[in-house]
């Protein structure tokens, strides 16, 4: 049984967490997602994980965080909000521009949160004396399932994580301690009847509600997908050149977003319309000075550059084909291939609309 001074605890840590910055914080215990291993076994026995063999090879302890540590006694999870200021879809419209996924506008979320997380661990190890393990993303843990049995929010039918007060703009935090506290109430799914998310998403991603197909999601097939694109999905990507926001974006909870507290956040000086035409010139060197710091960085000059040229193929725009043709020998496979496909869509426009422009 928890008692008076666990409690105490529990809301001390709240208070010092909502003073480093994060917006909310929930407690459950490690084993309180048994409904976890089975999802993730049909999620990997159907493809649907693509080339993320990790999710397969580290399935039992993804499936089970209290595998991960069997001396935890309590899971803290903790919300960062990075909402948006402006409308994050307005780039989509922007053909000669890349969009980039609002979280990675920014400095690399995976150091800040990971700061804020090791300060307020420090300080329950200081209170508590007891031990702590921070996880931000880097280890198998399912962390949207944890934040909703602490109460956070809910996974929705996009399968992200949201909250009433949240909207889903969030990263998630999580600290694994030895320290005993009260749990919260698990959230309550809250989607009813909208589908505005699945509406949205410009490639079919979710063969139902709550269930993803990676292997046609564009945050998947411009960040973690490795070689060319399927042909058929390439037209969808648009201009999104990493990661995608349309199911975020289409949320109705959004208007109760919590407010993004952290500046670093904020888009850098041109990573929130960059020019293709610059993009497509990167070599390695000008890929990684650009995007140090970057959570872009670490697909690579070459994955990036590839994306960039299946958003020049979609863009209608002439003027860049001979970047695309400037590519079409690159020594990466799947750059040269994206060269290639770019230009023979942009030459096919552009004889298209001679002919129609002909009396």
């Amino acid at each position: 049984m928890v008692d008076e001074q666990a409690r105490n605890l529990k809301e001390a840590l709240r208070a010092q967490a909502l003073a480093e910055g994060f917006a909310a914080m929930g407690v459950c215990r490690p084993d309180a997602v048994p409904e976890v291993p089975a999802r993730l076994q049909e999620f990997v026995a159907l493809g649907y994980h693509g080339q993320m063999g990790w999710m397969a090879e580290r399935m039992e302890w993804r499936g089970d965080p209290a595998r991960l540590w069997p001396e935890a006694r309590s899971v803290v999870m903790l919300a960062e909000p990075y909402t948006p200021n402006e409308d994050p879809m307005a780039v989509v419209s922007r053909p000669d521009r890349g969009a980039i996924s609002v979280y990675a506008r920014g400095k690399d979320y995976h150091d800040l949160v990971k700061k804020r997380l090791k300060r307020v661990a420090r300080w329950l190890v200081g209170e508590s004396g007891e031990e702590v393990k921070v996880f931000v993303d880097t280890a198998p843990v399912p962390e949207k399932a944890l934040g909703q049995a602490a109460g956070l929010g809910w996974q929705g039918k996009h399968t992200n994580l949201l909250g009433r007060d949240l909207g889903n703009w969030f990263f998630l935090g999580c600290i694994f301690t030895t320290a005993e506290m009260p749990v919260d109430a698990p959230g309550e799914e809250r989607c009813g009847s909208c589908r505005a998310c699945l509406d949205a998403c410009p490639t079919d991603a979710f063969p139902a509600p709550f269930r993803l197909d990676a292997r046609r999601c564009i945050s998947y097939l411009t960040i973690e997908h490795r070689g060319p694109v399927d042909e058929a999905l390439r037209p969808a990507l648009g201009n999104r050149i990493y990661g995608c926001d349309d199911c975020l974006a289409a949320c109705p909870w959004n208007k109760f977003a919590a407010e993004a507290r952290e500046m670093r956040y904020a888009p850098r000086q041109g990573l929130d319309t960059p020019r293709l035409s610059d993009l497509v010139r990167l070599d390695d060197a000008g890929f990684r000075a650009m995007f140090s710091g970057s959570p872009i960085k670490r697909i690579g000059r070459d994955r990036l550059v590839r994306n960039v040229l299946y958003a020049i193929g979609n863009s209608g725009d002439a003027a860049l084909a001979e970047l695309a043709r400037g590519l079409v020998d690159d020594p990466d496979p799947a750059v040269a291939d994206a060269a290639r496909w770019a230009l023979d869509r942009l030459t096919k426009n552009a004889a298209g609309a001679g002919t129609r422009a002909r009396p």
